[in-house]
């Protein structure tokens, strides 16, 4: 889009681009559902949502534009349930839980388009209803290169073990960046050996990338094993060179990821924490008082690189990843153990301009370079949380 344009001249042109959906039905069966997403594939949709009461949105540039003329009713999304998930959906929402998933398109025998899905129970008009959110996933992750991601970053992606974090709000790019990093070590000349991947639910797959002294194989939790941390646990029978964890989200999924950093394993995973101090003081706070410093000097002695991204407006139109980051080399990580674990955060601050680069030296050159605005520039050297920016910032799971 023209950056010369005001953002409601933006939203007006986009809106007139992709207009409604041209082959909506009376009533939408199983059969629409994919000629629905296929058509949202082209207008360049990066989320499809559909809603009771609602109608079709999709999701442009990080703006929602309405796509059918007539609201959903409850049989519609009872075809489109049958259609992602199943008969017992309805079931299985009723009993208090979400649902998340991937679901394929085939428009031919050499195209497959993929969607990590998640399904939730809501509230509208006063009944039980349901939100169906849809992410489209590109066929193959995109490389490091693609994302501009830094030279320092790529060249301590691969240590021999330890770990590797990569973080940030919810939709901020973390699986893409996780993905683009592991094509990295798939397609590189001596290959990743045997990586396994545990994720919920898988977004990208590696079929189609070339890596003759590569094996991937990719489970899905819970379809395939019940938790993150049985997952690294049957990973360790297995003897990987690479492992892959969804989500370090609790205690025993954490330690479980240290364990298998200790022990020769290159282990990379995401946490839901933005800033590398923030991430620090996170990763302690999971363990119980009585082992809170042992284990979180086993974690020092681990860990290898936190990376932290915000998916940010770009002027002129669609969305960019900016970081913030630090290599736990030797000595940084000498430093740190020789302090006690209350001055880590402060410390890793400190020593962030060193060993990497913070969100606001980041954000500078984006704004000082055009490419951001000022007001996203504050967001990210002001304090920013993802409360506090809204759509923003980091609304939109995994394109940049």
């Amino acid at each position: 889009m023209d950056s010369g344009k005001s953002l409601s001249e933006k939203i007006e042109a986009l809106s007139a681009k992709i207009g409604t959906w041209p082959a909506e039905p009376l009533r939408i069966g199983e059969e629409h559902v994919d000629e629905l997403l296929q058509w949202a594939v082209r207008q360049g949709a990066s989320d499809t949502s559909l809603q009771t009461d609602r109608p079709v949105y999709i999701e442009v540039d990080g703006i929602l534009f309405p796509v059918t003329r007539r609201s959903l009713d409850s049989a519609d999304m009872a075809n489109i349930l049958g259609k992602i998930y199943g008969a017992d959906a309805l079931a299985k929402l009723a009993s208090g839980t979400d649902l998340d998933l991937s679901f394929e398109v085939r428009p031919d025998r050499n195209t497959r388009l993929r969607f990590r899905v998640n399904i939730t129970a809501v509230l509208s008009r006063g009944r039980d209803s349901v939100q169906v959110t849809l992410r489209t996933l590109p066929n193959l992750p995109p490389t490091l290169e693609d994302l501009g991601i830094e030279k320092k970053i790529v060249e301590n992606w691969s240590p021999r073990q330890g770990l590797i974090l990569v973080t940030g709000p919810t939709g901020s790019g973390k699986t893409t960046l996780l993905a683009a990093g592991c094509r990295m070590l798939i397609e590189r000349e001596q290959g990743c050996g045997k990586m396994l991947t545990y994720e919920a639910p898988i977004e990208y797959v590696y079929d189609a990338i070339a890596g003759p002294r590569s094996l991937v194989a990719q489970s899905e939790i819970p379809r395939h094993l019940p938790s993150f941390a049985a997952g690294i646990r049957n990973a360790l029978r297995r003897k990987p060179n690479v492992i892959l964890v969804g989500e370090a989200r609790d205690r025993e999924t954490v330690s479980a990821a240290i364990e298998a950093g200790q022990t020769g394993h290159l282990v990379f995973s995401t946490v839901h924490t933005i800033g590398v101090a923030a991430t620090i003081r996170r990763m302690i706070s999971v363990f119980e008082p009585s082992e809170r410093t042992e284990r979180a000097y086993a974690m020092m002695e681990t860990l290898r690189m936190v990376v932290t991204q915000a998916l940010v407006p770009k002027v002129g139109g669609g969305r960019i990843g900016l970081r913030e980051f630090m290599v736990f080399d030797e000595r940084t990580r000498e430093i740190l153990l020789d302090l006690p674990t209350e001055r880590w955060t402060t410390e890793t601050q400190r020593l962030l301009a060193r060993n990497g680069q913070t969100m606001e030296q980041t954000a500078t050159k984006a704004f000082k370079a055009g490419v951001i605005d000022r007001r996203t520039y504050l967001f990210l050297t002001k304090g920013f949380t993802g409360d506090e920016a809204g759509n923003d910032i980091g609304d939109g799971d995994d394109e940049i």
